[in-house]
Parts: structure tokens; sequence; C-alpha cells
């Protein structure tokens, strides 16, 4: 079997299962970010190394646009204030990139957005950092388990893939 027909097989397969596992369940996972996650595997060049680079990663925008978005809350400032609170953050964002595990900026910038797309759409109060923690934890782990969904449908595809001995 061609590689392209294992991935869509394996790939189609494992994105119904997520989804019944994000709308089924009552994990709270989210299947745009589980998604996210899921492409993000693929784009740091799948494998274990491209799941640590993806985890990781995704960690830190997590992370980073957590603390933007909880000091655009508490300063409750105009579209300047909060255009240049973000902007600092992104600075920040891709100057973690001077460190070797926070080098693959993509896999941060979709943590980052991820966040800031569901607290924002969600309507999480910015300002309370108890409600703040449990959005960001629901984003990550959607994300970890879609970079998890990539690693299973890769090793499901070569599996398809391998020749009879």
């Amino acid at each position: 079997m061609s590689l392209i027909n294992a991935l869509a097989i394996s790939i189609g397969v494992l994105a119904a299962v997520a989804t019944w596992l994000c709308l089924g369940t009552t994990f709270g996972l989210q299947v745009w970010a589980l998604f996210i996650g899921w492409g993000s595997f693929y784009h740091t060049g799948g494998e274990v190394s491209g799941l640590g680079k993806s985890v990781v990663n995704h960690v830190w925008g997590v992370i980073v646009a957590t603390i933007a978005l909880f000091i655009v809350g508490t300063v409750a400032g105009d579209v300047i204030v909060t255009s240049i609170i973000v902007g600092v953050s992104v600075v920040a964002l891709v100057l973690g990139a001077h460190l070797p595990l926070l080098a693959t900026i993509p896999a941060a910038v979709y943590g980052y957005a991820s966040t800031a797309a569901f607290m924002l759409l969600t309507g999480v109060a910015l300002a309370d950092m108890a409600a703040m923690i449990p959005a960001a934890v629901t984003v990550l782990a959607s994300l970890v388990i879609g970079n998890l969904f990539g690693l299973v449908s890769q090793k499901v595809a070569g599996a398809l893939t391998a020749k009879a001995a």
C-alpha cells in the first residue's frame, strides 16, 4: 500500500476516534486543538523526536499566552495597550528559541494561538488566574493528545506500508 493511502486510512479512522473522544465524552477536550496538535506533530518531523519538540513548545506557547492574557485582563487597557502586551509576549515567545528545547517556534505559536482563541472565545475571566488555569490545561491536554494521535497514525501507516517478509 502506498504511504498516502496508509496515512489516509490511519488518520481517517483515528480522526473518528478523536472526534468521539472530544464530543462523545465528558473530558472537555477540544477537537480543533487536538487536530492542531496532530498537525504540529507532523510539522515537527514526526517520530518520537517530533513528538517531544511539539509537546514542549506547546507548553511554552500555552504558558506565554496565559500570562499575556492575565496581564491584559489585569491592566484592562484599551486596544493599544492590549496590542503592546501581545506584541511583547510574542517577542518573549520567539526569544525562547534561543534555548534549543524551545527552538520549534511554529509549535509554540500553535500553543499560544490555541490558548488565546479558547480563552477569548469562551469568555474566560482574564483577570482570574483560577479560571484561566483550567482553560489552559484543557487546551494543552487537547494539543498533547493530538500529538499522540499523530504518533499513533504514523505508526499505523508504517505498519500498513511494511512489506511482508
